[in-house]
């Protein structure tokens, strides 16, 4: 038995629908719906049971009728710009503490979403090498409670049996419900169908010209694939980059939006907003040796690849992945 936590969330649901694909129904599913319309996520894939999220973390160590092999804990408030950091501290830090401490407890396979949001602005390398955590300088509170349970993790001496992953800008089907934190490529999807062009952030650092920012995009089904790897392969533990390692530019990621719909490209660069001036990446990049070191050996799908599957197949269609 497999518990999914963020079970109804983007990554979460992509990874139970990969587990169905793979014949695997035997599945937990540990969340919050609230009134949004993260529930479509749902629809159409199989599993056992969904538990609230507060229900679940309650009563793990009390009253849990299932006896879980593997715990795979997406769950987390991913906003960006959430502002209430004891908020975060409760639901980031604090929850995975306490399903970290039972699973090691009871020999569960615990793999856990980390973030490339641990990085900051990049200056200090993006190094999944657990060595390198303490050095690193998140630029929001999300980031920090996610660099908070790592180091944590690496005081306690968990990473020898635990999994931390450290996802990059990971895009693609079932992101529908994430409102702002949505990517680039949902929303200039909606604009280039709506309005018929693109509105990228006009650069403010001169080593960038407009629109060639860089980022590490990776499609959610390779970051599926990497996340699922570890559930098969036991022995790899600690902290480890979930990303294409080969960054590109914003230009590149919507000119092939625009090649996926055949449309001409239309680029409108718009100023930065001044409170994200200070806190803007232009460049980011996975390291991914560690992981081809470990015996990861699947290359992902290009920008291109993954761009045109998500909108040929599921944006244009208002597909989801259960669907």
């Amino acid at each position: 038995m497999i518990a999914v936590t963020g079970g109804a969330g983007f990554i979460g649901s992509a990874i139970i629908w990969r587990l169905n694909s793979l014949g695997d129904d035997n599945i937990v599913i540990v969340d919050e719906l609230g009134q949004g319309d993260k529930w479509k996520n749902l629809v159409g894939l199989r599993f056992v049971d969904f538990i609230n999220k507060n229900d679940f973390i309650n009563n793990l160590e009390k009253d849990l009728k299932y006896n879980f092999n593997a715990i795979i804990h997406m769950g987390a408030n991913s906003s960006t710009t959430e502002k209430d950091a004891d908020y975060l501290i409760r639901n980031n830090y604090e929850y995975t503490k306490k399903l970290a401490q039972f699973s090691i407890a009871n020999k569960v396979r615990f793999i856990y979403a980390s973030s490339g949001a641990t990085y900051g602005d990049g200056s200090k390398g993006f190094d999944d090498d657990e060595n390198s955590v303490a050095i690193l300088n998140p630029l929001n509170m999300y980031g920090y409670s996610k660099q908070l349970f790592d180091l944590w993790a690496i005081k306690q001496n968990m990473l020898n049996c635990i999994v931390g992953l450290k996802y990059f800008n990971v895009y693609g089907p079932n992101e529908y419900h994430k409102g702002d934190m949505r990517s680039v490529v949902h929303k200039a999807f909606e604009q280039i169908r709506d309005e018929g062009y693109v509105r990228l952030f006009k650069s403010k650092n001169p080593a960038y010209k407009d629109g060639e920012q860089m980022r590490d995009f990776i499609y959610v089904k390779d970051a599926v694939d990497m996340t699922l790897w570890f559930l098969k392969n036991k022995d790899k533990n600690g902290l480890y980059n979930v990303g294409s390692g080969k960054a590109r530019t914003w230009n590149d990621l919507v000119i092939a939006i625009f090649n996926a719909l055949d449309k001409p490209v239309n680029i409108n660069y718009i100023e930065m907003p001044k409170h994200l001036e200070h806190k803007y990446q232009y460049y980011t990049e996975a390291k991914v040796d560690k992981i081809r070191k470990a015996g990861y050996t699947k290359s992902p799908q290009s920008l291109e690849e993954g761009v045109t599957d998500y909108v040929k197949n599921f944006l244009l269609r208002e597909k989801y992945f259960g669907v």
